[in-house]
């Protein structure tokens, strides 16, 4: 299972950007891809139009919830690596990921390194 970050399926909507190569690679090996509830949000947040938003709607139909076992994953990656100011987001979707053993696909690599020390997982974009 690959859970993709928001900024991994902006730019995989992107027509021939690394990340569409990297998801149309992924989807010919049907591989398992997810993504949480909380980067659909951010996804959802846009700015995207009905056509974008049927499109990343096709290709992620699996959208994990966020309930107490993430939040107190989140929260402890959260104190554990810093308490960075604006980066509870990143702990939140680390924290998704992390509970259903998934690997995250992201363009932001740098903003999810700090979680490999607690067993995440980065999917080789």
């Amino acid at each position: 299972m690959i859970h993709l970050d928001t900024s991994f399926l902006i730019g995989a909507l992107a027509r021939g950007s690394p990340e569409d190569r990297k998801l149309r690679e992924w989807l010919g090996a049907s591989e398992h891809l997810g993504m949480s509830a909380i980067a659909w949000a951010e996804f959802l947040c846009g700015p995207i139009d009905k056509s974008v938003l049927k499109l990343a709607t096709g290709i992620i139909r699996r959208r994990s919830s966020f309930a107490e076992e993430q939040a107190i994953i989140a929260a402890r990656l959260f104190n554990e690596s810093g308490r960075q100011r604006g980066t509870f987001v990143d702990c939140m979707i680390a924290a998704t990921a992390l509970s259903e053993g998934a690997l995250i696909a992201t363009s932001n690599v740098s903003d999810f390194r700090r979680f490999e020390p607690f067993g995440l997982k980065m999917a080789p974009c």
